[in-house]
């Protein structure tokens, strides 16, 4: 049995998280939700979440910035022994995927992804240039998208995780240019060190849908009628200002109806919370062009 379903949750994806929880409760009305907060939520979403859908904040060490995903390492190091799932926010399930994790065995469940050699490289780590940090590097026997996996907390301490990962705040790899930035490089890294030198027993399965590839049988229709496969299906790199203007739109668009539902006045607010999120997309997107723009002129005049 799965103990909690935690979701990596910030200021910028209020809208993600929303619809991530509707799905969520849609097909496990009780099982438990916490969220996992690194920097700040926007205005009133914690308060509305714990009112009306029953979502809890996570017991984190500290409260702050953890940086790009870092936060989704964090329920490794709960009360040992609790099984839980972890979500991006930009995630919805289209069935009952957590039933998966009830027949599965070992600590860690992961989706069954391949890659070609290079895209590993590119998206993971380079097993090999590793080796200049740590001899006993092993080339991956899998590679997975850390913004959906399932974990026991206490098979992994942070001292497993020490030699790569600064615990600061924000968190910051030490050899960042060995492993793709943020969470995703490193814990794949070690999950395939410990399951290489160590036995860990890591499963794979196919639990997650990337919407560039295909959205084949995953939509509103289908899931209304419950006979969408039980997927976790993922917006990685795929957000758009305009939620229309996003591939799988419609499934996004009925889970974010079933949201607003539970609300007072609920057409309303998400009226005015469409029109919100996308002026937060362009406002976010234009502090990000600016900030690549200055490094640019930056580096340009450190050269003259």
């Amino acid at each position: 049995m799965i103990d909690c379903v935690y979701i990596a949750a910030s200021a910028r994806d209020a809208r993600y998280t929303r619809t991530c929880v509707a799905s969520v409760r849609y097909f496990y009305p009780d099982v438990p939700i916490r969220l996992l907060i690194s920097g700040s939520l926007r205005r009133g979403v914690a308060d509305e979440l714990l009112r009306y859908w029953n979502v809890g904040i996570a017991n984190l060490p500290s409260r702050g910035d953890y940086g790009w995903g870092f936060v989704k390492l964090e329920p490794l190091f709960g009360l040992p022994g609790e099984r839980f799932l972890v979500l991006d926010s930009d995630t919805v399930l289209t069935g009952p995927v957590l039933d998966i994790w009830n027949d599965c065995r070992a600590p860690i469940l992961v989706d069954d992804e391949k890659q070609s050699e290079a895209d590993t490289r590119r998206l993971y780590y380079d097993w090999e240039k590793v080796r200049k940090i740590d001899p006993c590097s092993q080339p991956p026997q899998f590679v997975f998208n850390s913004g959906q996996w399932f974990g026991t907390a206490g098979i992994l301490t942070r001292a497993d995780f020490v030699l790569w990962v600064e615990w600061t705040f924000p968190r910051k790899l030490r050899h960042p240019e060995y492993f793709m930035p943020g969470d995703q490089g490193i814990l794949n890294y070690v999950f395939n060190q410990k399951a290489a030198l160590e036995g860990l027993q890591v499963e794979r399965r196919q639990i997650m849908r990337w919407p560039g590839h295909s959205m084949e049988g995953l939509n509103a229709e289908a899931v209304s009628r419950k006979t969408a496969a039980p997927r976790i299906v993922h917006w990685a790199g795929l957000k758009k200002a305009r939620l229309r203007d996003m591939v799988g739109a419609n499934l996004l668009a009925y889970f974010e109806k079933v949201y607003y539902e539970r609300l007072p006045a609920g057409e309303a607010r998400r009226i005015l919370a469409g029109y919100q999120n996308t002026f937060s997309y362009w406002v976010d997107g234009s502090h990000v062009r600016a900030g690549l723009a200055w490094r640019k002129l930056s580096d340009a005049l450190a050269h003259i």
